[in-house]
């Protein structure tokens, strides 16, 4: 037989093969409610299977205002309807720390979430989806999977002191960039996996999403047998499995980095940032917010006092940690040094509840994005960095290396950042029909509809969307963008959130077709979904010049710029008819 990949052998298919299968885990959160309305226009009344349904309740908890409330209140009612026992409400924790109360080796999981990969650190493939592709779930039980290409990396050798897994996940971030490993699972190989706790594996497969994978994974072995306190089996790759790139990285080369504004492949040392003023700091999250976590914070803010007039953050990941940190006496340290220890939830991570950044301040967070306006400020930067280099500049009020001895290193590797991060007010991009975002490379979906609206205005409500639009990155396009309008964007469009609010609101205004050098694999997905044509062709957006006249036709598979003519693929069959029927919903309930 064939040497198999970890994707592989789960679906039991070729790299490239699109395949049906039943996910063991559906995770949905505060979107649970826009989930269940989408559910509700396919014809669905009763899910297929509530043991597949994990709901927790955590991007807005508690909530801050009576539409919030209103909503969670409505999922509980949804849980206890539909039967769904697995079910966690406001406080216990953030939906990625729950899952590793259920997650298993060799379980197929996805989630309503960017994020869901870091169920990778339990040998499962765990990946995200968007909305309206979790409630055909919920009817069908079942969804299309493209068996990816994977990545091999191989670990070898142990982290030095006072360098952390989140520095070696924005390591890898940076070495590949922030669509390198687009589509593609990877898989974590070496001696250099024992070294890592089932912490550290959740830290490094929850930032696979930012580097574009559809997945990471890790062996099951007897870090992971401790874990659960008994004997597991789980799937792993076959020696002499095909790969699409193999990669090594010897972990003692790898020293203190920070992500810098406004990407997270925008990597750089901390010697090369350090000194800089922080005002504001962030530990938590689903990154960075387990009892690990906080204890190397602790044993830095022991005894200390942070920086007068600096404002630190600390969310537990889940309320069974926060006891945890309470009974170590964590809780305690935190509040003497002048830290604000908030419920365990996402919370400031995408600009929801306590903790959004003032005008002009720079953030040091634990996080996993620091998009202009990802927590909920766009006058504000964001830094990325491990808990201990957010604990030291919290004490300094300066990005501060984590190192007794402090270092000198320069990242090596360097990743092109996008020419433009937003249109300024009055700058025209429409011409003659034709958007032009050319010049933007990760065009994310913060900028499309900031996180701070995410579940104010529901997915399942377009109009609502529309003037939302944009709106942090173009003011003028929700006011302008016109029926059978085309987009034209650089490299990976649609990367950050599975958000689909974007790919709804230009579905709602009538984007005849949207033409990029690469997607994000979750937008191309809820592209599809809400009946949106998205083309990948780098040639044709690079021969295209401002007033340029495009045109299309989907049945020749041929797209005109100027005078030049470029042609694409068709898309499969099944694909096609959704996009036929207008979308998923549509497709669904004519089934």
């Amino acid at each position: 037989m064939t040497p198999r990949t970890f994707a592989e052998k789960i679906f039991n298919a070729p790299t490239g093969a699109i395949i049906f299968a039943r996910p063991d885990i559906i995770l949905t959160h505060d979107n649970t409610s826009s989930i269940y309305k989408t559910f509700q226009k396919m014809g669905g009344n009763s899910v297929a299977d509530p043991n597949q349904m994990l709901i927790v309740l955590d991007h807005n908890a508690p909530p801050a205002d009576a539409k919030l409330a209103t909503q969670y209140q409505e999922i509980r009612d949804i849980a206890d309807s539909q039967g769904i026992k697995k079910f966690y409400d406001s406080g216990k924790g953030i939906c990625h720390q729950i899952m590793s109360y259920h997650a298993r080796p060799g379980m197929l999981i996805v989630g309503s979430d960017s994020h869901t990969s870091t169920a990778g650190a339990f040998n499962s493939f765990a990946t995200g989806i968007d909305r309206t592709e979790s409630a055909g779930i919920w009817k069908r039980g079942e969804t299309w999977f493209r068996v990816p290409e994977s990545i091999k990396i191989s670990l070898t050798g142990k982290l030095n002191k006072n360098v952390f897994a989140k520095d070696l996940a924005l390591w890898i971030i940076g070495m590949i960039g922030s669509d390198g490993a687009n589509y593609m699972s990877i898989e974590y190989h070496g001696d250099g996996v024992k070294s890592l706790d089932i912490s550290d594996r959740m830290t490094i497969a929850n930032l696979a999403s930012e580097m574009g994978a559809k997945n990471a994974v890790f062996p099951y072995d007897n870090i992971l047998e401790d874990f659960y306190n008994e004997k597991v089996n789980g799937v792993w790759a076959d020696a002499g499995a095909k790969y699409f790139c193999e990669i090594s990285i010897n972990l003692k080369d790898v020293f203190p980095v920070v992500a810098a504004p406004h990407n997270v492949d925008n990597v750089k040392s901390v010697a090369e940032v350090a000194g800089t003023i922080v005002n504001e700091g962030l530990i938590g999250t689903c990154t960075n917010g387990r009892i690990e976590d906080l204890r190397v914070a602790a044993r830095i803010l022991k005894d200390n006092t942070i920086k007068r007039g600096f404002q630190l953050h600390i969310i537990p990941a889940s309320n069974k940690i926060m006891l945890q940190a309470i009974e170590e006496g964590i809780i305690s340290i935190f509040i003497k040094s002048g830290a604000n220890v908030l419920t365990p939830s996402c919370g400031p991570c995408l600009g929801t509840g306590q903790g959004i950044p003032a005008n002009g301040h720079t953030v040091i967070s634990t996080a996993n994005r620091n998009f202009p306006g990802r927590m909920g400020n766009k006058e504000a930067k964001i830094y990325l960095a491990s808990p201990a280099t957010v604990a030291h500049s919290a004490l300094t009020g300066l990005i501060t290396d984590p190192r007794k001895i402090k270092g000198k290193e320069k990242f090596p590797y360097r990743v092109a950042q996008s020419k433009t991060s937003e249109i300024k007010y009055g700058e025209n991009r429409r011409i003659e029909g034709v958007w032009n975002y050319a010049d933007v490379d990760n065009f994310n979906t913060d900028q499309m509809f900031a996180g701070k609206h995410t579940y104010n205005v529901l997915s399942s409500d377009p109009a609502a969307i529309m003037p939302l639009l944009f709106q942090d990155f173009d003011p003028s396009f929700s006011k302008n963008v016109r029926k059978d309008d085309i987009i034209i964007a650089g490299d990976n469009f649609g990367c950050g959130s599975s958000r689909e609010h974007p790919s709804v609101g230009l579905s709602f205004a009538g984007i005849k077709a949207i033409l990029v050098k690469s997607v994000n694999r979750i937008f191309y997905r809820s592209s599809i979904n809400q009946g949106l044509l998205l083309i990948v062709h780098k040639e044709a957006v690079e021969a295209y010049k401002q007033g340029d006249m495009v045109g299309i036709s989907f049945d020749k598979g041929e797209i005109q710029i100027g005078s030049e003519r470029f042609y694409f693929e068709p898309l499969p069959q099944k694909l096609k008819q959704i996009i036929d029927q207008k979308g998923l919903v549509n497709y669904m309930k004519n089934m």
